[in-house]
Order: C-alpha cells, then sequence, then structure tokens
C-alpha cells in the first residue's frame, strides 16, 4: 500500500472491538512504534497504520455508542491519548484530532447525517479547524440549496487521514465584500473531493501529525450538509463531554499529548541511565547523584501535573452530570489552568530529562531527541500555550474573566471570596 491513504476494504467494514481503548492501545505498540518511525519521514501518517488504528476503533472512542463508539468521558479520553502518546506522540496526535473532530461533529449532527456519515461508513475520520490561510475565506449560498466555499485552513492534522474536514468561512452574498473575521465565520463540512491538500508542513516537533494546509476553490457543501454544524448546542447526547465549551474541550486533548510524551521520556531516560557509562566514568549514568536527583524531581513534577489535569477534568464533568448546561467560569477557568501547566510542566520534564542525558539524549536515534521536539510542539499550541498563563493569572488578580474563560458565570477564581 503506498502512503497515500486509499480505502481499500468496504466502508462497512469493520473489525469487532476486543478490549478495552486501553487494552489495545498496549496491543497496538508495535504497530505504533513503527508508523511513528515511518511518519518522520512522510511527516504524516503511513496508510496501513491509519488503517489499523480504525480496525481498532481509535478515532471512534469518544463518539456515542449510538453511533458506533464507546462514549469516552474526558478523563477517559485524557488517559487513552497519554498512553498512546507515550508510546509515539505523532501517531497520537492524529488520533487525538480524529477522534476529537468526529466526537465533536457526531454530537451535534442531525441524525439523517449522521447515519450517512457515521453509520454507513464506519471507517470515517473527520479533520478541521486550524487557523486562518493567506486569504480571507468565504462562502456564498446557492439557488440550488448548496453552499459553495473558497478559503485556507492551515494546521490541519491528519488530514491525509480524513474524508471530511470542517473549514471556517463567514457567509456573505454573492459580490459582497469579505475581511478575515474568525468570529463571524461558521464551520462548514466539506468532502475530501473538494479540496486540495498543500503540503507544506515541515517542522520538528510533532513532525508526522501531517498538519498540512487545506484550501478549496469554490468547494460544495451539498444542501443536505449545510446545516452540519462542528459543534452544535444543546448536544443530541447525554455525555457531558459534548457540553464542555470548545476552548476547554480542545485544550484537554492536547495536554493529553504531552502528558504521554513526558511519561514516555521518562521510561526512555531510566532506560538510557542503566545502559550509559559516560564519559571518563567507572559507573553506570544511574549512579551518578546528578541522575538521580533530576529523575525523582522530574517524577514528581509529571505525577503533579497529571494529577492535576484529572482532577480538574474530573470536577468539570462532575459539574456537568450534576445538571449544569456548562462548566462555571470557576470550573471552566480551573481546567484551562490545569491544561496550561501539564503541557508546559511536561515540556520542562523532557527538556531537563533530554538535558540529564548527555549526548546520548541528542542522537537522533534516541527516544528523547524526538521526545524534546515533540514535547515543545504539544506545549506551543494555542490552546495550551503559555501565553495563557497572564490572562488567567490577570482572573486570579481580579480581573474580569474574558468570553474564552467566563464558563456560564458564577465567581471565577480571581473572584472575592
Amino acid at each position: 500500500m503506498s502512503d497515500q491513504l486509499v480505502r481499500e476494504r468496504p466502508a462497512a467494514a469493520v473489525k469487532p472491538l476486543v478490549g478495552t481503548p486501553l487494552e489495545r492501545v498496549a496491543r497496538l505498540r508495535s504497530v505504533i512504534l513503527d508508523g511513528g518511525d515511518q511518519a518522520q519521514t512522510l511527516r504524516r501518517l503511513p496508510a496501513q497504520t491509519v488503517e489499523t488504528l480504525i480496525d481498532e476503533g481509535m478515532f471512534r472512542f469518544a463518539m456515542p455508542t449510538a453511533l458506533g463508539g464507546e462514549n469516552a468521558s474526558a478523563v477517559e479520553t485524557v488517559v487513552i491519548l497519554e498512553a498512546m502518546a507515550a508510546i509515539d506522540a505523532s501517531v497520537a496526535w492524529n488520533v487525538m484530532l480524529g477522534s476529537e473532530i468526529n466526537a465533536m461533529a457526531a454530537g451535534g449532527m442531525p441524525k439523517a447525517a449522521a447515519k450517512e456519515i457515521f453509520l454507513d461508513n464506519p471507517r470515517v475520520v473527520m479533520c478541521g479547524g486550524g487557523g486562518p490561510g493567506g486569504t480571507a475565506s468565504y462562502a456564498i449560498a446557492q439557488a440550488d440549496g448548496s453552499v459553495k466555499v473558497w478559503g485556507e485552513a492551515t494546521f490541519i492534522s491528519g488530514c491525509h487521514n480524513s474524508e471530511w474536514c470542517f473549514l471556517g468561512a463567514p457567509l456573505v452574498k454573492e459580490g459582497e465584500e469579505h475581511t478575515a473575521n474568525p468570529f463571524a465565520a461558521r464551520m462548514w463540512m466539506l468532502h475530501k473531493s473538494q479540496y486540495e491538500i498543500l503540503d507544506v508542513w515541515n517542522m520538528a516537533g510533532l513532525r508526522g501529525s501531517g498538519s498540512d494546509t487545506v484550501r478549496t476553490v469554490g468547494g460544495v457543501v451539498q444542501a443536505r450538509h449545510r446545516d452540519v454544524e462542528l459543534v452544535t448546542v444543546p448536544p443530541h447526547y447525554d455525555n457531558p463531554v459534548f457540553r464542555i465549551p470548545v476552548p476547554l474541550r480542545l485544550s484537554y486533548n492536547k495536554v493529553a499529548i504531552a502528558l504521554g510524551v513526558a511519561r514516555g521520556a521518562l521510561g526512555s531516560f531510566v532506560e538510557i541511565a542503566n545502559n550509559k557509562i559516560p564519559f571518563l566514568s567507572a559507573s553506570k549514568l544511574a549512579e551518578r547523584p546528578i541522575a538521580q536527583h533530576r529523575m525523582g524531581e522530574m517524577e514528581a513534577k509529571y505525577r503533579a501535573a497529571r494529577a492535576y489535569v484529572l482532577e480538574a477534568m474530573h470536577e468539570v464533568e462532575e459539574e456537568l452530570r450534576a445538571g449544569a448546561a456548562a462548566p462555571s467560569a470557576m470550573t471552566t477557568q480551573n481546567a484551562r489552568l490545569a491544561c496550561t501547566y501539564g503541557a508546559n510542566a511536561c515540556m520542562e520534564v523532557v527538556d531537563v530529562l533530554h538535558n540529564a542525558a548527555g549526548t546520548s539524549g541528542m542522537q537522533m536515534a534516541s527516544p528523547l531527541e524526538r521526545k524534546l521536539r515533540d514535547a515543545h510542539g504539544a506545549a506551543t499550541h494555542r490552546w495550551v500555550a503559555h501565553p495563557l498563563f497572564t490572562d488567567l493569572g490577570k482572573i486570579l488578580l481580579g480581573h474580569e474573566a474574558g468570553p474564552e474563560f467566563a464558563g456560564t458565570g458564577g465567581p471565577g477564581l480571581g473572584a472575592k471570596r
């Protein structure tokens, strides 16, 4: 099979799933390792890896059971993605994005469209979102009820794996002036036959994520898909995940990858330290006090970050299970702070271990070399990047929370108590 994604099996051909998602991740370890290695050259996942991941339901675990998914909670999603990212972050990033967009779209999709998209084709994978392209995107309604879309979206991870892409564009009238205004855009579901992929992704971190640019020039959204949105409120399903605000939903998926990279780096450092005898030394690196100190310190930092993320997301879900339409401001802000801290703390964990490993960690064949790049790639993502500390710190100091952090109202982290 070539490195281009080919659906050689019938659309309905899926294997019965065996075991929990975590058990399947463990069973797929060799597949994930091999796919991650190939992805370093391809800059996206090899097709056979994608097909195996589809066979094992890894793009569907967060979807509703009524649509063929496993209805994973937010906490379960973090744990599943973390386990995969500990093996290889690029593979996990593709799964994170595909499972995320699949679930977000499924949560509010009209039943007729959901049957067509998910039940009639259980191998489907979606992508979307990204950043703005070089020109302003726009959409124009057509007389037959369809919509044509023009524009670009950058950093569309997993686009090579996907059959559908959600691309943001404001709906304008023919001849009307249009400008790049992300707040006026809505997400249009375009079939892969209606857009092209520009081969521009050439990054070091998360190198195999296939985060290329998607461009459409008059791509057609069929009339029956015109009302399909990436997120619909209220959703059609009871899982609290579908009521988590989009910024937070995008955050906990990203920190899951960062946690996995740190966890994998800790394991790699143990292996290096127990096999490396440093230059001009008579004992292994594991016998050196500095290595022991770094190991203990970074294990604690990883565990603290993980505990904070899981605790914060558990609180979000508990609030929603109790009947809230959306998380409160305080719960939202705490979870965003946990995700931001988690991603950046995990980057520090990998930085310190990479340094402590010396030249062994710098070798291109070393797992720590790739994990260093991937840790930085995950921590620079907009939804968990360090500038968010400023936004959240302002709230802690009593400033009013902006829309991204406001939740449904109520006291924020910085409110007087």
